[in-house]
């Protein structure tokens, strides 16, 4: 039963855009399955209080959501979670337990996570500071299409940071990140006078 009230209520967000239900119902609705333990909606309601959407603004309840659904394993809390605590929202500013939860997610594959720890590496933000390792993960990202972690990659190719330098390897990942749209990218193709 459990599990029926859950896909109804899922099934209900995926049209609500089309059956007009405002973001307030959308909120009660995953607070309902967010308080039965539904990691996905206790995530989704995070998202609303971080955003202020359909609820008031509030980076406490916010925080108790993602860290609900983060303890489940759901990697996109982990991710949130991990920024609230490296950007202090909310929370008092913690780079240990960023890193750790980014480093959650990004055993799970999620990219997002896979950047936002090697740049902790990179930085020495929570752990210490270790380009080689910060490479690993932006390629692993990368190789997913994280445009953020292709840009990393190419400037660490480009500056010889935890890998070789290498400028056609900095030169491809920059490519790819303006295949995808990077302004920041093209910029710099431009600038180094090598085609899209």
């Amino acid at each position: 039963m459990h599990r029926q009230i859950i896909f109804v209520l899922l099934a209900m967000f995926i049209s609500s855009a089309e059956c007009g239900i405002t973001e307030q119902q959308q909120a009660k609705a995953y607070r309902i399955s967010a308080e039965r333990g539904d990691a996905a909606s206790q995530h989704n309601l995070g998202v609303m209080y971080m955003a202020g959407s359909g609820v008031s603004k509030s980076y406490p309840e916010a925080f108790k959501w993602f860290t609900k659904a983060a303890e489940q394993g759901l990697a996109n809390s982990q991710v949130n979670l991990g920024s609230m605590y490296k950007g202090g929202l909310g929370i008092r500013q913690d780079n240990a337990k960023a890193f750790m939860w980014y480093k959650k997610a990004a055993l799970q594959g999620h990219a997002a996570g896979q950047n936002n720890l090697a740049l902790m590496y990179m930085l020495g933000l929570g752990v210490a500071h270790n380009a080689s390792e910060a490479a690993l993960w932006w390629h692993k990202a990368a190789r997913q299409g994280h445009v953020n972690a292709q840009l990393s990659l190419a400037t660490i190719y480009d500056l010889g940071l935890g890998v070789p330098k290498n400028s056609s390897e900095a030169i491809k990942w920059w490519q790819k990140a303006a295949a995808q749209g990077s302004l920041a990218a093209r910029d710099k193709l431009k600038k180094i006078g090598s085609a899209q």
